[in-house]
């Protein structure tokens, strides 16, 4: 077999792999979305508002914020800003996530990289060994952002037909995603359960004591985010090791 051959090989099999990670995500976005397209529709958006929206943006907060501003005739500056600090921490896992990437990445790369990050789908790109394969995100952001944008859409049809318990309900989903994603590597590493439960403890913190309450959900995330993952870096320090190996389908 061909080195071009062996390459789109191994595209394929990283893009397959990333469907298959990025089901998970696609059903519980599904769910929250669903949501937001109840929201959306008792606003007077349309289908294809709504669904533009989710498409582009793809940010639960984000699009939340922006469906509360539209209704109080906020202006576009506000809402612009809004968005910004609402999606501040993509910024920063943008930043954490280039490292995992190869030097020799097309710059392209790396933007159409930075348009799929969201929590879910940075957790499983992180957990990737060596240097990220485009490819694989690429497999769990087409996935994730039609199950977004499919969820918004319908939720604008259906409009209120369904209870507000059985939406809440759906919700839910995505929290056991999550729980999905830290529970093994916590389970095999006492220091990553530890760093687990101190980030559990201090969002905890962030909610209720009377200062750091008042602190925005993305800055919030921000803070808590460089903190730790800050004196996790300093008490445990990892080798810089990138496997020269799985660099197939990186151009």
């Amino acid at each position: 077999m061909s080195e071009r051959q062996q390459a789109s090989t191994s595209v394929i099999s990283w893009l397959k792999r990333g469907l298959r990670d990025g089901f998970p995500i696609c059903m519980g976005y599904f769910a929250v979305s669903f949501a937001l397209g109840i929201a959306a529709r008792r606003i007077a958006m349309t289908w294809l508002q709504a669904g533009l929206m989710s498409m582009g943006l793809v940010a639960s907060a984000g699009e939340f914020a922006a469906l509360v501003l539209l209704e109080s005739h906020a202006g576009v500056i506000e809402m612009v800003s809004t968005c910004i600090v609402v999606n501040l921490r993509y910024f920063l896992m943008s930043c954490a996530l280039s490292q995992k990437l190869s030097p020799e990445l097309p710059l392209y790369h790396r933007f159409f990289l930075a348009q799929g990050i969201t929590d879910e789908m940075f957790a499983l790109c992180t957990a990737v060994d060596g240097w990220l394969v485009p490819a694989y995100s690429y497999g769990m952001m087409i996935i994730s952002i039609f199950g977004w944008t499919l969820g918004t859409i319908l939720g604008v049809l259906a409009g209120n037909i369904l209870p507000a318990q059985v939406v809440a309900a759906l919700s839910v989903s995505l929290y056991g995603m999550f729980l999905a994603i830290i529970i093994p590597p916590a389970r095999r590493d006492a220091f990553i359960g530890g760093l687990v439960a101190v980030s559990m403890l201090a969002s905890w913190l962030f909610s209720v004591l009377p200062v750091l309450r008042t602190i925005t959900g993305g800055f919030k995330v921000i803070i808590l985010t460089v903190l730790l993952a800050g004196a996790a870096a300093l008490l445990r320090p990892l080798e810089d090791e990138h496997p020269e190996t799985e660099q197939g389908g990186q151009s």
